[in-house]
């Protein structure tokens, strides 16, 4: 059972009498022990008019996956197989990340019947949400209590990446297309397969005459290459302490996994092999052996649950845990955010032997924040937060040059841009041969 706030109310109503009474003469204690016996009394009858909840019967509807940030349709039905009429409140006992609506659901149900109620959703954080239980309330006649029962039924969703950075795929993939029906890739080289034949143009590169296909055809003709497709991209997404890091509206791992998913989409459509690994001390979601149309949807189910730690990433283990993904990635996409020297010794450290056939590229997520502190001179402590802002920007430009000295390419840039760089870096490898 339970009581309302309605008691409270009519136990200070019995201020009242225990006054009139003390003016006449009458024991108040008496007065003060009749009063809330007459309302002990009519909670009991309120609860024993109540209808039982109990004999209720709670279904749910509540879809497997959702998008972060999009209103998720989610409905309670409830059956009355009592012989009363219920007149409840219901609660779905979602956790306050699942946006859920903050009023009860009022329901009527007359015997037999069944009435069904929508509790739309809005997430606010990626990952399983869960709702164990639905709490109907039935109230009696006067409002002063009622019965409340619990009902063990179960819901759970799985909160995907909003994956916002797809309103880039669509000029990327045309970019795509442009470039497998360019023709200007004629020399063969690096990251690059044989295409077709065509004659010979003036102003063309003779390097490119086929010999035997000219003396079968009695015209002179070209060889053309295109860019090599079924190359493997292994990303890493680092998920140690400096990817807890809060920039604009998300985290950088959050602006981290929406440039793994622009890529991995861009590259899938490219026809290459896309492996993804997420690593901090041990290896937090693993990706690989999937392409076409069922890449996206394992990338995003595997980074779901995945949120920063606290520790610092192992980056040995990292990059040897790649070597169990693909003997030979072309290009080697690392997320991460290092920008500052001393926290940057251990990724420099075991940063990998660039090469001609693999190409490292390294993505990191920048606060636009901090380049407009260096702008700020108004008072004295906006003098040395500039300082501190022009102190971090030149330690990320130090660590940018470690990594290019050590044959990779850095990239940074803030949460909206880093996604369509490194998918636009992809496209000029792409065009250049080398991937």
């Amino acid at each position: 059972m339970f009581v309302s706030g309605r008691l409270a109310v009519a136990l200070a109503v019995g201020i009242v009498p225990l006054v009139l009474a003390g003016l006449a003469g009458f024991p108040p204690y008496a007065v003060l022990g009749g009063w809330i016996g007459l309302c002990l009394l009519l909670v009991a009858v309120d609860v024993v008019l109540a209808g039982d909840p109990r004999a209720a019967t709670v279904t749910r509807r509540v879809p497997s996956r959702a998008r972060l940030g999009e209103q998720v349709p989610v409905s309670v039905a409830v059956q009355n197989r009592g012989t009363r009429t219920l007149d409840v409140l219901l609660r779905d006992a979602w956790q306050p990340t699942a946006g859920a609506p903050s009023e009860r659901q009022h329901l009527r149900i007359p015997p037999g019947e069944r009435r069904r109620v929508d509790i739309p959703l809005r997430p606010r954080r990626r990952g399983e949400l869960v709702s164990a239980f639905v709490v109907l309330r039935s109230r009696g006649p006067l409002g002063l209590a009622g019965r409340q029962a619990l009902h063990p039924v179960r819901g759970a969703i799985r909160v995907l990446p909003a994956f916002s950075s797809r309103k880039h795929l669509p000029s990327r993939l045309a970019r795509l297309r442009e470039l497998d029906g360019n023709t200007s890739i004629q020399v063969r080289g690096q990251g690059t397969e044989f295409d077709s034949l065509r004659e010979y143009v003036r102003g063309d590169d003779v390097r490119s005459i086929d010999w035997r296909a000219t003396a079968r055809a009695g015209t002179t003709m070209l060889r053309t290459w295109r860019p090599e497709r079924d190359r493997h991209v292994v990303l890493i997404v680092d998920t140690g302490r400096t990817a807890a890091a809060r920039v604009g509206d998300g985290t950088r791992l959050d602006a981290a996994l929406e440039a793994a998913l622009l890529l991995s989409a861009l590259a899938a459509r490219a026809g290459d092999h896309v492996h993804l690994l997420m690593h901090d001390r041990v290896t937090r979601a693993r990706v690989t052996g999937v392409d076409g149309a069922a890449l996206l949807p394992a990338l995003t189910d595997a980074m779901a649950p995945v949120h920063a730690r606290l520790v610092d990433t192992d980056w040995h283990g990292a990059f040897a845990a790649v070597r169990t993904l693909t003997t030979r990635p072309s290009l080697l996409v690392v997320l991460t955010a290092q920008d500052a020297a001393e926290s940057a010794r251990g990724f420099l450290g075991a940063f990998p032997d660039a090469s001609r056939a693999m190409t490292v590229l390294v993505g990191s997520v920048t606060d636009d924040g901090i380049a407009a502190l260096t702008r700020a001179r108004e008072s004295r402590e906006d003098v040395y937060l500039a300082a501190a802002a022009e102190r971090t920007l030149r330690d990320a430009e130090n660590v940018a040059d470690a990594i290019r000295r050590a044959g990779g390419e850095a990239i940074a840039a803030d949460p909206e841009d880093l996604p369509p760089r490194i998918a636009d870096r992809y496209l000029e490898l792409k065009a250049a041969g080398r991937l």
